[in-house]
């Protein structure tokens, strides 16, 4: 029961940090936006794209029933996406009810007053993923009906994705043609290319800088001379006229010798 409203379809995520209240749920319990705090902050994971968060509210949200329930206050991301679940509670949320979630047999326990209270249905099986999502308050029930199921995204992703891989990819094409130039006129092999928009004085003054510069040009391994030493020069920081004295051995601690 979240805030007074008994809230079905509820998600158990052992591995989300987050509490997760779905606005389909969050509108049905009419509680308004004027109680969401702004959220800067975006959720990964829903189908893969960035979820920019409606914002957050706090809620009492109980478990149990009769005497042996137990109350606590979260607070929960209210995320407009379609969801087949209208509440994901995050491991920090069993950790605070210190409840213990059985996969195999579908069920959580926690302590209410030193006992412990199977909490049922919590968790919905595989069959119920089609059904409609309910939530119910002291007028009555109402019911709200499954947008798109898990197993349907699911397909769509697959389909998108073998959509992607039947396509060719296009091939990149270069913004205008290129004009070969040569930039030494005895070697033809030795040339490049430049823009053939350019005007006639920039193709002159850009092929006879190219040809004045032709040295710097590294046409092939054996032309990559290195460095000039004048330019750089790698030596030790040290004055040459002390006397080289060998370092004493240390003793390491017997933990980092291992």
């Amino acid at each position: 029961m979240i805030a007074n409203y008994e809230v079905r379809r509820i998600f158990i995520d052992s591995g989300s940090s987050a509490d997760i209240l779905f606005g389909e749920a969050y509108d049905q319990m009419q509680l308004g936006d004027v109680s969401l705090e702004k959220v800067n902050t975006s959720l990964y994971g829903f189908a893969g794209e960035v979820v920019h968060p409606r914002g957050m509210v706090s809620l009492p949200l109980t478990m149990g029933k009769g005497t042996t329930r137990k109350t606590c206050l979260l607070k929960f991301l209210v995320v407009d996406v379609p969801s087949a679940y209208n509440v994901i509670l995050d491991r920090p949320t069993l950790n605070t009810f210190q409840a213990v979630v059985s996969t195999y047999h579908m069920k959580i326990k926690f302590p209410t007053q030193g006992e412990w209270e199977k909490y049922k249905e919590i968790l919905s099986n595989p069959e119920n993923a089609m059904s409609r999502l309910s939530v119910k308050d002291k007028k009555g029930m109402w019911t709200m009906l499954l947008i798109r199921s898990l197993l349907a995204r699911k397909e769509k992703r697959l389909k998108e994705k073998n959509s992607e891989k039947t396509e060719t990819p296009a091939k990149v094409q270069p913004a205008e043609e290129m004009l070969n130039i040569e930039i030494i006129p005895e070697n033809p092999d030795k040339a490049t290319r430049i823009g053939s928009h350019l005007g006639e004085e920039a193709k002159k003054e850009i092929t006879l800088c190219l040809q004045h510069n032709v040295d710097i040009f590294a046409w092939t391994p054996q032309d990559l001379e290195g460095i000039d030493p004048q330019i750089i020069t790698h030596h030790l920081n040290i004055d040459s006229s002390y006397k080289p004295v060998k370092q004493k051995k240390r003793h390491f601690w017997l933990r980092k010798t291992r």
